[in-house]
């Protein structure tokens, strides 16, 4: 038996003070758009902002439904509109963070499992890895370099092959 660790590395900063000028204009874009999130079940508003490799920037948040789970998480959300509507462009970065409406925001948040594998693909699919800002709407900052590296063991279109 061989054990094998995958280790990754992720930057913390105290505090969004400490980020350079784009990374904190980024996550102040996604803290912002939390306002617009619809999550009247779970009273979690989620805000992502992503910098495109053109330099354009888009926003979303998470949309909950009644048939609850069918909701759709922000990150999937701004995936999706990049797709649609920038085709083929990738995301040089990606700022998540949330207001949680009954308790404190102030720890970073990382992507669920189907969203860690939406922009692991996202990433493979347009050829640009994905650098994650994490945060809450205070307290530290994570910075990964590559979404990929919060799924280690992706399964992917080279999976099929």
């Amino acid at each position: 038996m061989i054990k094998k660790e995958i280790p990754f590395a992720v930057e913390i900063y105290a505090s969004a003070e400490e980020l350079n000028d784009s990374d904190a204009t980024l996550l102040a874009k996604a803290r912002a758009i939390t306002t617009q999130a619809y999550a009247p079940y779970s009273h979690f508003n989620v805000g992502a902002a992503a910098m495109l490799t053109d330099g354009t920037t888009v926003t979303a948040t998470n949309q909950e439904n009644a048939s609850y789970p069918v909701g759709i998480c922000a990150e999937r959300v701004l995936l999706s509109a990049v797709a649609s509507q920038f085709s083929g462009r990738g995301i040089i970065t990606m700022a998540i963070s949330y207001h949680n409406i009954n308790g404190e925001s102030n720890t970073p948040i990382s992507p669920c499992g189907i969203c860690r594998q939406s922009l692991a693909e996202y990433g493979e699919r347009t050829h640009q890895s994905i650098r994650l800002i994490l945060s809450g709407m205070l307290g530290e900052v994570y910075i990964i370099e590559k979404a990929q590296q919060l799924l280690p063991l992706t399964f992917s279109a080279v999976s099929m092959k």
